[in-house]
């Protein structure tokens, strides 16, 4: 596959793919494997630099009349007003509910003229549905009456909505300062097709008589009153009258639903599409693809570990992969060297993630598990996910933002167990990431079969009493996870020390007869990295013979 050169419009990714960066991967039944239930799954991976991995958790409640429910924005926390409640409100774990509805986003901000300024921003707007919604054409009826009633607060963005029977992908935008509304479009994603966003906006034209299709009334008659579309009404795109369509949104944004597309299609099929990516010239990618096999919640946690690997943009094959092969990149994502800008790119796996989750939900399964949210936090790369279920009434000690938050370090929270292994790893990834592969595969095999066997377990039984059962296994493998990754950071800091790599013997660093420490190995550096520094200071490094006279 060939490699086009980077957009002109470099520049533009620091501003749009740094700030909001968010993932959302969709399978629609028909795409899933019958061993997850056949059912819909999306994931998420809330990226933030700001943002504390933790499990959120509203319990179901009965309001009186009269009751009103304070919304605060969930970027800032800053309170942006007052909503009647509901008589009755869904229990939400994470971003799933009680009936297995699961909604994730991601924002693309578009036209900064269109940014909202009423009461519903953009988070509460998912988890105020949540406890509000039973499906996902409920959720749709719900998050676009409250944005009518009370005015949206925030920036384009895209959701996916699934429940176990459909999924839908939803594009809103706000109307700007003097009109409190918003203009949005939904599709359902047709089963037996994979689809996805991650923080560009992607439906553009859209059947206008489609029963599977929902628009707001004035979705194109508000897009030619402001000056952004004058074609003929089957002409319109979404994307193309509300969103910014530059380098961030192409190569640093839509570049990662590509991957994913790539990664499940027929080889070759992504091929014609990267000109797009890379130029947005040619072919637009298509919002959903046919996938080449069905998905499973595994091949999707892997998804969500992805950087870009074999393919044309893999993170590992440039010098900034350093002498360890990392598929990291600190930010800012563009640098300008001799008056000339270039990025590093922005894949699904990322180092700033808060948390992550693949939603897989089904009426297969007992009612107390037909959503099971694998939830992880930190980089989805080096996270396990453990299993939380739409039935789940608490939040264990790892995963409860009580127990530490981005400013307070605790080896009780997962969090931060699980960044003091993958920081280790980015600085020396090649040599490390085997040993955290080994510790992750071996618990997320566990973990899939321990699930695998509760589902046999409960069938049958009262849901209260199934629900106790799941509890228990949610808050088990996540004690255990989190403690046998502080084990696994332990061991990379003793192993890794100072450079050296320590040898083992049957499970224990080695040690000589005598009891001393075996002399350690000595890991160096790739090739690619040595002939780096020769072109650099060759001249001077370059060993001479030394011949006395």
């Amino acid at each position: 596959m060939k490699l086009y050169p980077l957009l002109a419009t470099a520049a533009l990714l620091a501003s749009t793919a740094d700030a909001i960066a968010c993932t959302s991967l969709i399978a629609a039944p028909g795409a899933t494997a019958a061993a997850d239930g056949g059912g819909s799954m999306i994931t998420y991976a809330a990226d933030s630099h700001t943002l504390y991995g933790e499990l959120y958790r509203q319990p179901a409640a009965d309001h009186a009349p009269g009751t009103m429910r304070p919304v605060v924005d969930w970027d800032s926390g800053r309170l942006l007003g007052e909503i009647p409640e509901v008589a009755h409100t869904y229990a939400t774990i994470g971003n799933m509910n009680e009936h297995g509805l699961t909604i994730a986003e991601s924002t693309w901000g578009g036209r900064p003229e269109l940014e909202g300024s009423g009461t519903i921003d953009y988070g509460s707007l998912i988890y105020i549905t949540l406890q509000r919604a039973r499906t996902a054409r409920e959720a749709i009826d719900v998050m676009t009456s409250l944005v009518r009633d009370y005015g949206y607060a925030s920036e384009g963005e895209s959701f996916s909505i699934a429940d176990p029977d459909e999924v839908w992908i939803m594009e809103l935008i706000g109307k700007g300062k003097d009109d409190k509304g918003a203009v949005w479009v939904a599709r359902r994603v047709p089963e037996g097709y994979i689809s996805g966003h991650a923080n560009h906006s992607r439906i553009h034209q859209f059947p206008l008589n489609d029963p599977e299709t929902l628009y707001s009334p004035d979705v194109i008659s508000f897009a030619r009153e402001k000056g952004y579309f004058n074609g003929k009404d089957k002409d319109f795109s979404f994307s193309k009258a509300y969103a910014i369509t530059d380098a961030g949104a192409l190569r640093g944004c839509d570049a990662r639903v590509w991957s994913y597309f790539n990664k499940f299609t027929k080889p070759g099929t992504m091929d014609k599409y990267l000109l797009w990516i890379l130029e947005g010239k040619g072919p637009v990618m298509p919002l959903w693809v046919k996938p080449s096999r069905e998905l499973s919640a595994d091949d999707l946690k892997w998804m969500m570990r992805d950087h870009f690997e074999d393919t044309p943009l893999d993170m590992t094959k440039d010098i900034g992969a350093g002498p360890f092969d990392s598929p990291y990149r600190w930010r800012p994502m563009t640098f300008v060297v001799d008056s000339v800008e270039y990025t590093h790119e922005r894949a699904i796996a990322t180092q700033q993630t808060g948390f992550s989750f693949v939603s897989s939900m089904s009426n297969e399964r007992p009612d107390a598990m037909k959503g099971i949210l694998w939830f992880g936090v930190d980089d989805a790369n080096t996270c396990v996910y453990v299993p939380v279920f739409n039935s789940t009434d608490f939040v264990p000690k790892a995963l409860d933002g009580a127990t530490a938050d981005l400013l307070t370090l605790s080896w009780d929270a997962m969090f931060w167990v699980n960044n003091y292994v993958a920081n280790q790893a980015y600085n020396r990834y090649s040599q490390m990431i085997p040993d955290i592969r080994r510790v992750q595969g071996g618990l997320e095999k566990d973990i899939n079969a321990a699930v695998a066997a509760e589902r046999k377990a409960i069938d049958g039984m009262p849901y209260d009493e199934a629900r106790a059962h799941l509890r228990g296994v949610t808050d088990y493998w996540t004690a255990k996870a989190t403690a046998d990754y502080k084990n696994l950071g332990d061991y990379l800091l003793v192993k890794y020390l100072d450079g050296n790599i320590k040898k083992e013997e049957n499970g224990k660093f080695a040690r000589t007869p005598e009891g001393m420490p075996v002399q350690p190995a000595w890991g160096g550096y790739n090739e690619r990295y040595f002939r780096s520094i020769v072109d650099d200071a060759g001249d001077r490094l370059k060993v001479v013979d030394v011949k006395l006279d």
